[in-house]
């Protein structure tokens, strides 16, 4: 799987962009602030991955009213071309060789990325919202049913918010409550089913990544930790939703009491332990960063069982936060697909790793 093309414009800091890429590794190199990591975003865009935009209009550029990505992709031995039509004010568009797609979750199954960020190094340190989010990114490009369901829970939880909040003023609004947590429910039983499985398959991946990478000096271990009453999370979202309904309805009078919702998949966590112990609350700096890249690397195998080729990875000015022995294990561990990698100017990358050099400065290659 790779990208051969891509073209932008007005995206970010991008006035126009037409570069061509290495099927092997492409090392982006600049100064600070200069586009490296919007040209990164650009790729994951395009894979269904939006890191750090809530919303399209924040990747449009300032005093324009609209942006264009358009991707040449190699995927599953056919060739696609990929693209997207971003708006102020209007919805997305989307198109997978000249035939408009309904969402991203379309756009994902064509073609995959695993990003890691300097953010991602602190993915053990944060709350549940961004494990969560890691998870999110994971499973929906590997399973449609999986970002249909995500999108529909985040739809319903957003209106049975509003619904709690506005209630002690429209008191009739609790009419249509009990509608929203069946359909809830019923969400969420798939969300719960998926995150659980997919775990599962971390659970025997990334313990092995990390013990390569401390040496075999500690032991990772990760949990699922979801709504008390699923007995079962692997078990089918049919056996799974009357489990989550009974927790919503035991939930009610509080739910409506603090105008928050309470019960759902919205809490899960992805407990990491190391040796026995919270990684978020003891983990050092060392460890965390061990950790999280443990985590991405060990989606980056799952993709590749799954489709039989391995996603697009993107590293973004991640190996400049880690010491020799660390960048050295990670260069041993991308080898067989496409790669991107933004680095410094004074960084050795380029005469390291050979394949394709580009340099940005101001939003342009030069």
């Amino acid at each position: 799987m790779r990208i051969d093309r891509l073209e932008l414009d007005f995206f970010r800091n991008y006035v126009h962009l037409d570069a061509v890429f290495d099927p092997s590794v492409n090392v982006i190199y600049g100064d600070n602030a200069q586009g490296k990591t919007n040209l990164l975003e650009a790729v994951a865009y395009l894979s269904g991955l939006s890191h750090r935009a809530r919303y399209d209009r924040e990747l449009i550029q300032f005093g324009v009213d609209h942006a264009f990505l358009k991707g040449q992709v190699f995927s599953r031995e056919r060739d696609f071309v990929l693209e997207a039509e971003l708006h102020r004010g209007a919805r997305r568009v989307l198109r997978s060789n000249g035939v408009k797609l309904k969402n991203f979750a379309e756009m994902a199954g064509t073609f995959q990325s695993v990003l890691f960020c300097p953010e991602d190094l602190y993915l053990i340190r944060e709350g549940a919202a961004a494990r969560r989010k890691y998870l999110d990114d994971c499973i929906c490009q590997l399973r449609p049913r999986y970002a249909q369901a995500l999108s529909e829970y985040k739809r319903l939880h957003e209106h049975k918010t509003r619904i709690l909040r506005d209630s002690e003023e429209k008191p009739s609004l609790l009419d249509t409550l009990d509608e929203f947590s069946l359909s809830m429910a019923k969400a969420g039983a798939v969300l719960i089913h998926y995150r659980a499985h997919f775990i599962k398959r971390l659970r025997q991946a990334a313990p092995a990544i990390h013990g390569d990478f401390s040496g075999g000096r500690e032991r990772l271990n990760l949990r699922y930790e979801t709504v008390s009453t699923v007995t079962d999370p692997e078990a089918s979202p049919k056996d799974i939703f009357p489990q989550l309904l009974a927790h919503q309805e035991s939930h009610r009078a509080a739910e409506i009491a603090s105008r928050q919702c309470l019960s759902g998949p919205h809490k899960d966590d992805l407990v990491v332990e190391i040796d026995g112990q919270s990684a978020k609350s003891f983990a050092s700096q060392g460890q965390t960063r061990t950790a999280a890249l443990s985590l991405k690397l060990a989606a980056r195998e799952i993709f590749q069982q799954d489709t039989g080729e391995y996603p697009v990875l993107l590293l973004d000015d991640v190996l400049s936060e880690l010491d020799p022995r660390r960048q050295e294990f990670v260069l041993n561990r991308i080898t067989g697909g496409q790669v991107f990698i933004t680095c410094c100017e004074d960084d050795r990358l380029p005469a390291m790793l050979g394949g394709k050099v580009l340099q940005v400065r101001g939003g342009k290659l030069v």
